[in-house]
């Protein structure tokens, strides 16, 4: 190893992947013909929803944002008056509130008043929403007691009324929903279809959306390397917990097989740990809230069953399986170092010679505060991602400036984290996409061919972001590298990453 450089040992290729999201791990901007049949499917779960009385112009809150009663005085609404969705089925929902407790009816004290004090909903946080045939954003909401909510003062919501009288602007029992956000995740395509639907939607979309003949188009065209997401419940197959369904860990198994008839490497991905590590779609998430680090143990649990699975066909770079993991959410960096800890260890008791590829909290100041730990790990590999998207000065950039800053700004960046002991880099995810409208297919060659050769630079490789976009004629044009690679934007040369590199 030479003073100014990174030498990849032989026995790593230079890693060219595509990731294949958005197929065992739904994203719904990936795939948005998923969800089309799903009755109510503005109705999701971790829908962001406001709520006001047509009869008083005003808003439910949760004041104090939870813990005591549900009020209807606020004439604008921000985070207390905003509630979440907990669907149950396509018309009865739970909603929670911003400190996580359910709005429900007070069981302990007149058994009338609307309150939000519950961590955990039962029958008495269950509500049906029931939507006017003119205007499905005129609502009211059936209480487990027969009734209908009502404000009867700003202060008291109450469920007592009878609900017979139509849907005139004097009802106190009809509101008027504002719908913020919706997540379209794996939670929210399994529960909106229910138990007899979705495995049926979900074998049709894992029997089409990635098939053999992708593996072999990998291969002509140049790629090595998939990355390949997968959620925690996939180790539980064939008896996932609901919504979930059963049938993931057959697909991945196809995955391996195909991989290894076409000579691709497979970089395996937790991308959805249990109750979210982000609160994101492609995290799983609910609702929208990150409770990971509340549920750190089965994270670390799941790592060591996956390995540990009998008959489970394991085969990736160095014919063994790299494992990546991904914390996004800013909690104390001790704990996350605890956990990649525990997570490395269980990948040991199964493969001592396994790359397992750690990821970085995605903090731009903070680009090395896994270097320490991954020092002490043999066989690590630090991921990050890298897009030209996500932060308002990529909004004013021109062609020129997009092009110049991955060649100096990423570059800068990646040679930083490139040390002669250090662990290896490796770019999980980029894609050709920014925020100039209207730009030309060379133009866009241009922008993926620097992104190809200073990525390439790096001691592990790259990961494009993603196969597949339904959409890619419409919406997200760029996000397909098949598409790009049909057009001949994307053009995968073998001298753009090498074993032996200069950073």
């Amino acid at each position: 190893m030479s003073t100014g450089s990174t030498v990849i040992e032989q026995s790593i290729p230079p890693v060219r992947a595509v990731n294949l999201g958005g197929w065992l791990v739904t994203e719904g901007w990936i795939k948005p013909s998923l969800f089309d049949d799903i009755p109510n499917k503005d109705l999701l779960d971790g829908t962001s929803l406001q709520i006001k009385s047509v009869k008083t112009g005003k808003y439910l809150c949760a004041e104090k944002g939870g813990g005591t009663n549900i009020v209807a005085n606020r004439t604008t609404a921000d985070r207390w008056e905003t509630f979440r969705l907990w669907r149950i089925n396509e018309t009865s929902f739970n909603f929670r509130v911003s400190n996580k407790q359910f709005m429900g009816v007070d069981t302990t004290g007149n058994k009338i008043d609307i309150i939000a004090v519950v961590d955990t909903p039962g029958d008495s946080e269950t509500f049906e929403i029931i939507r006017d045939s003119c205007d499905k954003n005129r609502v009211k909401f059936k209480a487990s007691n027969g009734y209908f909510l009502q404000v009867k003062t700003e202060t008291l919501v109450t469920a007592d009324y009878n609900g017979c009288d139509g849907w005139r602007n004097d009802n106190p029992s009809v509101f008027l929903l504002t719908i913020n956000t919706n997540l379209h995740g794996e939670y929210q395509l399994t529960n909106g279809y229910g138990p007899e639907l979705a495995p049926k939607v979900m074998k049709e979309h894992w029997d089409t959306f990635i098939v053999e003949e992708d593996f072999n188009f990998m291969k002509k065209v140049g790629l090595n390397a998939v990355r390949l997401p997968v959620g925690w419940w996939t180790t539980h197959d064939p008896n996932p917990s609901k919504p979930y369904v059963a049938g993931s860990l057959q697909y991945l198994d196809k995955a391996f097989t195909w991989a290894e008839k076409y000579g691709i490497k497979v970089i395996l991905t937790l991308h959805a740990a249990p109750h979210s590590q982000s609160g994101s779609e492609p995290s799983s998430s609910r609702d929208g809230t990150p409770e990971w680090e509340e549920f750190c143990w089965e994270r670390t649990h799941f790592k060591d069953n996956f390995h540990a699975r009998d008959g489970f066909h394991v085969w990736g770079l160095n014919d063994d399986i790299i494992d990546e993991t991904v914390a996004v959410i800013d909690f104390l960096t001790a704990r996350l170092l605890k956990y990649y800890k525990d997570g490395y260890a269980a990948v040991r008791k199964h493969s001592p010679t396994a790359y397992v590829v750690l990821s970085d909290r995605m903090v731009q100041n903070e680009p090395r505060e896994l270097f320490a730990l991954a020092e002490e790990l043999p066989r690590s590999v630090i991921d990050v991602h890298l897009y030209s998207l996500f932060d308002p000065k990529f909004a004013s950039f021109t062609v020129e400036q997009n092009i110049e800053f991955v060649y100096n700004d990423r570059a800068k960046y990646l040679k930083k984290l490139t040390l002669p002991d250090g662990p290896l880099i490796f770019v999980g995810e980029w894609v050709a996409e920014w925020e100039v409208k209207n730009a030309t297919d060379e133009q866009l060659k241009r922008f993926a061919e620097a992104q190809m050769q200073v990525y390439g630079r790096t001691t592990f490789g790259w990961a494009y972001w993603a196969l597949k976009n339904e959409n890619h004629e419409v919406d997200r044009k760029h996000w397909s590298l098949e598409s790009m690679i049909k057009k001949g934007i994307v053009r995968i040369q073998p001298d753009m990453a090498k074993k032996s590199v200069a950073i």
